[in-house]
C-alpha cells in the first residue's frame, strides 16, 4: 500500500442496519395512520346511521299519533308545550322519554334479575346492530384514492348479517317473558318468539329467488347490479324481477316487528304481553325496538327490492338518459342523490307501514299461524322453484 493512503475498510452487514430500520417503521407507521383513519372514518359512520336510526324511531312516535289522528279525523296530541310553542305535538315524544327515564323501575320479587335487565337492551342492541350491514349511498371518493363505502360495515355476506342479528333478537322477547317470573308473561314471550320463527322461515325463502338472480348476498353489490337496465329504459329493480318474494317479504317483516295486524304478543284484547312486568326505560326500550325493526324493514325493502341508493339512469360519472342524452354530475353530486333516493325510499315505506298499522284489523292467533306456514311458506318457496328455472333457461345469473 502506498505511503501516505488511507485504508478504506469494507463496510459490514451491520452498518446497513439502521437505515433498514428506519424504512421498516416508516412503512408501519404509515399503515398504523391508515388503520386508524379507517376506524375514524368508520366510527363516523356508525355514530351518523346510529343517531339518525335512534332520532328517526323518536319521531315515529310523533308521527303515529298524528297519522293515527289524522285516519280517524282526530286531532291527535297536541297539549304538551315548552314556553307556549306545541309545535304541532311533536313535544310529545320528548314528554315521553322523559317520563320513561324518571319512572320508578319495578322488578317483580322473583325475577331473574340480570336477565330481566339484560332483555331490554338484548332487543334494542339487536336491532340497532341490524343498521351496520345496509348501505346508504355508493362509494364517496375524496381525493385521488380514498374511497370510503356508505356502509358501516361492508360485509361480503352482509344479508347473512342482517339475518342473524335480526334472529338474535328473538332472544330479547323471550328472556322477558321467562325473567318476569309471570305465567302470563311467559306465555306472550312463547307466543311471540313463535310467531318471529314461523315468519323468518318465509322470510328468508322470499330472498332467495333475490340472491338467485343477482348472484350474490352482498348488499352493496345487490343494490349496484340494480342499476342496470332492462331493454334499455326499465331499472332492474327487485320490484320488477321479484314481485312475489317483494310481498311476502314485506307480509313476513311486518309480522317480524310485531306490529299491527301482527301484534297478538302485544295485543290488549290477547293474553298479556311478554314485557308485562316491565316499567320505566325498560319498557320504553321494548317500544323503542318496534319503531328500529319498522326501519330496518323499510331499509330492507328498499335496498333489496327499490334499488337501494339507485336513482333511474343515473350512473357514477352522470345521467345517461335512454334517449341518448347525458347530464354529467360530479361524485359528490352522485353519492348525496343517492342518499337522498335511499332516505326518500325509506320514510315513504315508513309512512306505508304506519298506514297499515291503523287500517288494518288484528289477526287471530291461529289465522296468524295458518298465514305464515300455509300462505307464506308455499308461496316463497314456489317462487324460489320458479326463479331458478327462469334464471337457468335464460342462461345463468347475469
Amino acid at each position: 500500500m502506498p505511503v501516505g493512503a488511507v485504508y478504506d475498510r469494507p463496510r459490514s452487514r451491520n452498518s446497513r442496519l439502521p437505515a433498514v430500520t428506519d424504512r421498516r417503521y416508516s412503512r408501519a407507521q404509515e399503515i398504523v395512520n391508515v388503520m386508524i383513519e379507517v376506524v375514524i372514518i368508520k366510527f363516523v359512520l356508525a355514530g351518523i346511521v346510529f343517531f339518525a336510526a335512534l332520532n328517526l324511531a323518536g319521531f315515529h312516535t310523533w308521527v303515529e299519533r298524528k297519522q293515527s289522528a289524522l285516519i280517524q279525523d282526530r286531532i291527535g296530541a297536541n297539549r304538551a308545550d315548552i314556553f307556549g310553542f306545541r309545535m304541532l305535538g311533536m313535544f310529545h315524544g320528548l314528554a315521553d322519554v322523559v317520563k320513561m327515564f324518571t319512572k320508578e323501575d319495578i322488578v317483580p320479587a322473583n325475577a331473574d334479575k340480570a336477565l330481566h335487565n339484560l332483555a331490554p337492551f338484548f332487543s334494542v342492541f339487536f336491532a340497532l346492530m341490524t343498521f351496520a350491514g345496509i348501505p346508504f349511498g355508493d362509494r364517496l371518493i375524496i381525493g385521488d384514492d380514498r374511497v370510503i363505502e356508505l356502509q358501516v360495515a361492508h360485509i361480503d355476506a352482509a344479508l347473512l348479517y342482517i339475518f342473524a342479528m335480526l334472529s338474535l333478537g328473538v332472544y330479547g322477547v323471550i328472556l322477558a317473558g321467562f325473567a318476569s317470573r309471570n305465567n302470563y308473561a311467559l306465555l306472550g314471550g312463547l307466543r311471540a318468539t313463535a310467531q318471529m320463527i314461523s315468519y323468518e322461515i318465509a322470510l328468508g325463502i322470499s330472498l332467495l329467488g333475490v340472491i338467485v338472480v343477482y348472484g350474490t348476498i352482498d348488499l352493496a353489490e345487490i343494490v349496484r347490479a340494480q342499476g342496470q337496465l332492462i331493454g334499455g329504459w326499465i331499472p332492474k329493480w327487485g320490484i320488477i324481477t321479484q314481485p312475489i318474494a317483494f310481498f311476502v317479504f314485506v307480509t313476513a317483516a311486518l309480522a317480524e316487528t310485531k306490529r299491527v295486524p301482527f301484534d297478538l304478543p302485544e295485543g290488549e284484547s290477547e293474553i298479556i304481553g311478554y314485557f308485562v312486568e316491565y316499567s320505566g326505560m325498560k319498557f320504553g326500550m321494548f317500544y323503542l325496538t318496534d319503531f328500529l325493526e319498522t326501519i330496518v324493514v323499510a331499509s330492507l325493502s328498499t335496498t333489496l327490492f327499490f334499488g337501494g341508493w339507485q336513482v333511474p339512469y343515473l350512473m357514477p360519472d352522470g345521467f345517461h338518459f335512454p334517449w341518448g342524452g347525458t347530464l354529467l354530475v360530479s361524485n359528490w353530486i352522485y353519492v348525496l342523490l343517492g342518499v337522498a333516493s335511499f332516505s326518500i325510499k325509506s320514510l315513504t315505506f315508513c309512512f306505508l307501514f304506519m298506514q297499515l298499522r291503523w287500517t288494518l284489523p288484528r289477526f287471530r292467533y291461529d289465522q296468524l299461524m295458518s298465514l305464515g306456514w300455509k300462505g307464506l311458506f308455499p308461496i316463497s318457496v314456489a317462487n324460489v322453484v320458479v326463479t331458478a328455472i327462469l334464471v337457468t333457461y335464460l342462461g345463468g345469473v347475469h
